[in-house]
């Protein structure tokens, strides 16, 4: 807890000055406004990625899943037994050369479609496709995954084919530098040693990039195949380990939950969830959102409003000008205060609804908020105005 406290510390800071917020503005409301999450949930974050990328057991977020791990570079071959690896561009002009002097070829496409993903390969001969082939991955799984994967089954296919010339076309353009650039995925790892073996073998299988969706008969089938394999495939995934980005995610889910949970039972940020109630919904808007000193004054309370005034000795009376007693707070500005009824029915106009408290995350809302925030920076302007003296 002392770690916390010290870590807040700093943090506030920072934050403060990211969302031009006053000094006096509540941590809560300063990492809301700022976009930020707090220090030590972001450290925790980490630390647990780190931990499952080296192994370390998490049941809790990975449950039964494996995570997909880079293979280290002391795998790779000795320089003296690599091959040379690149692929060749095709487009339009060009593809028919490539059909002529590779009878034999393969080609690959990845697909995810509504929360699923599949991959495909299709072998021609010719003008006649010989086989068609699905793969089945795991939800969590990403395209670039299942291209790798077809691109994988696509060259231990060619090389146990027997024909001493092979053509493998994919429209994965980042798949195939996978291959090429010795990345460390391991996947691309895979790929490579059996085109080594295949070179060894005095077999050419050639890696050919041609553009996806041009027409191209064989890759529109492949793509056929690869859609058809997310959507239709119920069985044993081919390939289920977990992506990094997919651990990420989950982590960065759990850490704003934890943080949507001290906000909302944290004592401070009062005016600020007025418009956010919730500190993850906020965090997926925030972003979207022209911080000014303006903002900041409305959506934390702090600011020259006379009952913030008055806090701190800088005004006598908290009221408001529209009548004594009652206290010149944000929400009374924005939903009651008289001398702004005309500015308000205006902006009810505009927007579509009333101006009530229920009504103020709504206000925040794409198509509302620049309207909103002209009519809020209008009444901070004219109250900043009256409060000190000018």
């Amino acid at each position: 807890m002392g770690v916390r406290k010290r870590l807040n510390t700093v943090q506030r800071g920072f934050a403060l000055k990211i969302c031009r917020a006053y000094r006096t503005v509540s941590l809560n409301s300063a990492l809301l406004l700022a976009g930020i999450l707090p220090l030590d949930l972001r450290i925790l974050e980490a630390s647990r990625l780190y931990e499952i990328r080296k192994g370390v057991s998490h049941p809790a977020v990975m449950r039964d899943r494996e995570v997909e791990r880079m293979a280290p570079a002391i795998e790779d071959p000795h320089p003296a037994e690599q091959v040379e690896l690149g692929f060749v561009l095709v487009d339009e002009g060009t593809y028919a050369d490539v059909v002529d002097s590779h009878v034999h070829r393969i080609y690959t496409d990845g697909s995810k479609i509504e929360g699923r993903v599949g991959a495909a390969l299709s072998v021609w001969e010719g003008a006649i496709e010989t086989k068609a082939i699905k793969l089945a991955l795991s939800p969590y799984c990403t395209v670039y995954q299942a291209e790798l994967l077809a691109l994988k089954r696509a060259v231990d296919i060619a090389c146990k084919s027997g024909a001493a010339k092979v053509g493998v076309l994919s429209d994965s353009r980042s798949a195939l530098q996978a291959v090429t650039l010795s990345s460390p995925h391991p996947l691309a790892v895979q790929t490579r040693a059996a085109l080594r073996k295949a070179a060894l073998q005095r077999r050419e299988v050639s890696l050919f990039w041609i553009k996806a969706h041009a027409g191209l008969k064989g890759n529109e089938r492949a793509d056929e195949l690869a859609r058809g394999a997310a959507l239709g495939l119920r069985r044993k995934p081919d390939y289920d380990l977990c992506p990094v980005s997919f651990v990420k995610r989950i982590l960065r889910q759990d850490t704003i939950g934890e943080w949507d949970r001290r906000y909302e039972v944290g004592g401070t940020a009062g005016v600020t969830k007025l418009f956010f109630p919730s500190a993850a919904a906020a965090y997926k808007v925030v972003g979207k959102i022209d911080i000014t000193h303006h903002t900041t004054q409305v959506l934390t309370g702090h600011g020259g409003f006379a009952f913030y005034l008055n806090r701190f000795k800088l005004k006598e009376n908290p009221s408001c000008l529209c009548q004594p007693g009652v206290e010149e707070t944000v929400p009374h500005l924005l939903l009651e205060c008289p001398i702004f009824a005309s500015n308000r029915y205006a902006i009810e106009q505009k927007l579509g609804m009333a101006m009530t408290g229920e009504n103020l995350p709504s206000a925040l809302g794409d198509k509302c908020r620049d309207t909103f925030f002209k009519y809020c920076k209008y009444i901070v302007e004219v109250v900043n105005k009256r409060n000190n003296g000018v």
